[in-house]
């Protein structure tokens, strides 16, 4: 399958990352997950992913920081932002860091899965 999806998932809420691990394998998704932003700064610097999905509030380096980091890296994978507050502020850096999307939880699953399909359809249309 060469358009396959790979989702990285980081959230520090394990039961939320298994659930929609699942569900989105059941699409045909590859998917790696991890609950901090520091070990996904490390994924990071070594494998590559279509789209991330991306929680804001996590213990240690938030997902700010996280996106900050990834992008000061030169890595400009589409991120998919989950956030449980609309923090003005904090919507604006996330935008001006290239967030593809930014999604209130609990947001119901197939708004996700479509907003992963949307981003990925995006890249690959870039790519020609």
């Amino acid at each position: 399958m060469p358009n396959i999806k790979r989702v990285f998932l980081i959230d520090d809420e394990r039961l939320f990352v298994e659930s929609l691990t699942k569900v989105l394998q059941r699409r045909e998704m590859a998917v790696k997950s991890t609950h901090s932003g520091a070990e996904a700064i490390d994924i990071l610097s070594t494998e590559t992913f279509d789209v991330i999905v991306l929680d804001i509030k996590m213990p240690g380096i938030d997902g700010v920081a996280t996106l900050r980091t990834i992008r000061d890296k030169g890595i400009m994978t589409p991120a998919i932002i989950l956030t449980g507050q609309m923090d003005i502020e904090r919507v604006t850096d996330l935008l001006k860091m290239g967030a593809t999307e930014l999604l209130l939880k609990p947001c119901p699953v197939d708004t996700l899965v479509s907003a992963i399909e949307n981003a990925h359809e995006r890249i690959m249309s870039e790519k020609g």
